[in-house]
Formats: C-alpha cells, sequence, structure tokens
C-alpha cells in the first residue's frame, strides 16, 4: 500500500552545535527536555545518553562536535542528539554496544545504556575516517506515528563564530489529486530557454558583491544528458505535471551571506514550502520566490519523488542535488539565479528515480567533490545519518552548511 498517511515526516529544529566538552550539552538537554515536555524521567535518560555521546567524543574522538534539536509531527515532540567525528573510528560497532567492550581500561558501558535508553540508535563507522552516531529520545509511550525512520532527514551547520544558520532545509507530503499543469509562460517570452526580463540583484540592491552562482553552458547540458544516455540511464526530460496520488517533496535553501538576515531569508523559504500548495517544484519554487521579496534572496532546489519511480526537480543557484545509488551519480541541473529577487524562465526536469537511489542536496558550505563511492556503506543508513555523514566529510567552515537526502517511502 502507498499513501501519504504512510510517509513519516518530522520538522527539525537545531538548537546547538556543542564541541567543548559536555558540561555545556548536558545542561542544555536538560533544559530542552523540560522545555517540550519530554518528562521528568525521559528528560533523566535523555541527558545521560548526551553526557555518554559528548564524554566519548572528548575521549575518543578527534575533531567531534554534537548537536542537539528538537523533532515535531503533528502528534508529539521529541530530541534527537547527532554526534560525528572525524575518527579514529569504530574497527566493530557491534562489539562496541556490548556492555563491557572498553578500548581505554573503563567499564564501557556507555553505547550499550544509550541503546537500551534511546528509541533509535544508529551508528556509522569507518576506520579512520570517523564516526556518527544518532541517538533519539520520544515522551514514553512512543506515539505510533513518530515509531519509524523519516523518509527526509537533513542537517544544518552555521558558519564559525555564528548561533544561527543560514541555510534550511524542508520537507511536506503532497495528498494527490487531479494533476495540474505547471503556469504557461508569458506571451512575450517566445524562447522556452530565454531569461526572464531582468531585475535588480543582491549585489545591484545592496553594493556587495557575492560569489556568482554556478551556471552551466549547453555544452556542459549536452554532455551531462549524453553521459546519462551513455550510461544506461534515460536522460532527464522536460515535466510540466505531477502524477494524479501522493508524492513527497523536499526543498534545500542557501540564503545569501550568513548570519541573521541570511537565516531569515532560509526561514521565510521554509514557511512558504511547508505551507504551500503546490504540487510540481516549479510552482513551489514561484510560491518561495515570493515569500523571499524583501529578502536577501536564496538558492533553492525543490525535488518531488513519486510513487511510480520518477524525480521531478527545479533549481536555482548554487545548491549541488544528485541521485546516487551504490554504483553512480547523477547530478540534477539547477539554472543561474536568486529566489526572491532574479529568476530565469523555471523548468522542472523528471528524473527516473531507482528504487535503491537517494536524493542528496546541499549548500555550497560542502564541497560538490564527492561522488557515490563516497556515500556507498552509508546508503543502508536513515537519511539524517547520510546527510551527517556527507557533511563530516565535504564541509567546511568558511560558510553555513547543510545536507538534505531523502528515500522514496514507497
Amino acid at each position: 500500500m502507498t499513501g501519504p498517511g504512510l510517509i513519516q515526516l518530522v520538522d527539525c529544529e537545531d538548537v546547538a552545535w556543542f564541541r567543548d566538552g559536555s558540561q555545556g550539552a548536558r545542561g542544555a538537554a536538560a533544559a530542552l527536555g523540560r522545555r517540550i515536555g519530554l518528562g521528568e524521567q525521559r528528560t533523566a535518560e535523555l541527558v545521560l545518553a548526551v553526557t555518554e555521546l559528548a564524554t566519548n567524543l572528548t575521549r575518543h574522538a578527534v575533531d567531534g562536535s554534537l548537536l542537539l534539536r528538537v523533532l515535531r509531527s503533528d502528534t508529539t515532540a521529541g530530541v534527537e542528539v547527532v554526534a560525528v567525528d572525524a575518527g579514529p573510528g569504530m574497527a566493530d560497532v557491534p562489539a562496541a554496544l556490548r556492555d563491557g567492550m572498553s578500548t581505554l581500561g573503563t567499564l564501557g558501558i556507555g553505547l550499550g545504556a544509550i541503546h537500551r535508553l534511546a528509541d533509535a540508535l544508529h551508528i556509522h563507522s569507518r576506520p579512520g575516517l570517523g564516526t556518527v552516531q544518532l541517538a533519539r529520545f520520544w515522551p514514553r509511550p512512543v506515539h505510533p506515528r513518530v515509531a519509524g525512520e523519516p523518509s527526509v532527514g537533513g542537517i544544518t551547520r552555521p558558519i564559525s563564530g555564528e548561533e544561527v544558520c543560514g541555510d534550511a532545509w524542508a520537507a511536506r507530503t503532497d495528498t494527490g489529486g487531479a494533476a495540474t499543469p505547471a503556469p504557461a509562460p508569458a506571451e512575450k517570452v517566445t524562447d522556452p530557454y530565454a531569461p526572464a526580463p531582468a531585475a535588480p540583484d543582491w549585489a545591484t540592491l545592496t553594493g556587495v558583491r557575492l560569489p556568482a552562482a554556478r551556471t552551466h553552458t549547453a555544452t556542459e547540458q549536452n554532455t551531462s544528458s549524453l553521459r546519462t544516455r551513455t550510461t544506461g540511464r534515460p536522460a532527464p526530460v522536460r515535466a510540466s505535471v505531477a502524477g494524479p496520488g501522493p508524492g513527497l517533496l523536499v526543498m534545500s535553501c542557501d540564503g545569501l551571506g550568513h548570519g541573521p538576515m541570511a537565516a531569515a531569508a532560509a526561514q521565510a523559504a521554509a514557511r512558504a514550502f511547508r505551507t504551500g500548495t503546490a504540487r510540481t517544484p516549479e510552482q513551489a519554487m514561484e510560491q518561495v520566490h515570493r515569500a523571499l521579496r524583501g529578502t536577501r534572496g536564496a538558492a533553492v532546489a525543490i525535488a518531488r519523488l513519486e510513487p511510480d519511480g520518477r524525480l521531478l526537480f527545479c533549481g536555482v543557484g548554487n545548491i549541488t542535488a544528485a541521485l546516487v545509488t551504490r554504483t553512480s551519480r547523477t547530478t540534477l541541473l539547477s539554472h543561474p539565479g536568486i529566489a526572491g529577487h532574479q529568476m530565469h524562465q523555471l523548468r522542472t526536469y523528471e528524473h527516473h528515480l531507482p528504487a535503491d537511489a537517494v536524493l542528496v542536496m546541499h549548500s555550497d558550505g560542502l564541497s560538490d567533490r564527492w561522488n557515490h563511492t563516497d556515500l556507498a556503506g552509508l546508503l543502508h543508513h536513515p537519511p539524517t545519518v547520510i546527510a551527517s555523514a556527507l557533511l563530516r566529510q565535504a564541509g567546511t567552515r568558511r560558510d553555513d552548511a547543510s545536507a538534505v537526502t531523502a528515500k522514496a517511502p514507497w
């Protein structure tokens, strides 16, 4: 059976990253549990798990950091803890979860205790590269609507020195219905690939010259399509309608610059996307574009996953997007522009969505010089673990960074 009722999604409210020991994280976890009504006993268990994870980062890890954030569904709120490091990694994760296992001569009960306390615990580790750990805590008893794994997961991290992040991601379901065509282009645009009339860009408005968005020449686009055809995968085609059934829509957004103004733009985009009713990425992009007028603007990418094995995609600006399997990475093309200020003629492209594929989208706070082999050993993990591992591997600290991944829930 398929249907929007079977697609599990949660909204995430990132609280804080911690890099200096366990005391700050422990206090924040206690305050967070009380604020969202987790309950006294469950909050104490959360604090114990956070203490163990933070202590392990201090004792064992290289460049370790821990994220606390709130998860919200339409029925309840919980807390998710994500710990990432750059090494040394674990050679045997199942052994590390057994009580009594220790590499420092201690009792070694930390991960075993977390495994028993958390509603979900996921660990990915590779010796020499590092570890990602995710623990999730819901109020007891756990509501059935949040008992499984979300189909979409993402992570954001502000540039060093900032407390708020100018990147955001969001997901929502579309309940289906009659297919709605995308808005027709204005009659005065005779060439479907011609840009819309110019509007003031961010540099003109502020006098600050920002790095240009990455563009793709016609040669690059043709080469990409040829590469897709020669590898046996269907080339992307123009798409104007969504399917008649349910769909899963995912957005990645990078507000221009960083700091509070970039964060305001990113959150405005997320609100418009979550509350919008558009069925196609192209229509959703138009709604986000209108919501961002009066802000700094943003680079935005929106995808729709269909139950029939299609993916619809529309991107504006420098968001990297790709479909990844164990054997391939297929890049999805975005077009130059700034949502909220200036966009070229929007186009939604249709791609084949393999059953084992993962949609990956990230901001330019991550290098795009990664390939499918970097994620091949991660694809069986939940989306948030994949996104966190990619952030650890490809993220820079010179800009806000975010990554979001999605798996077809059907």
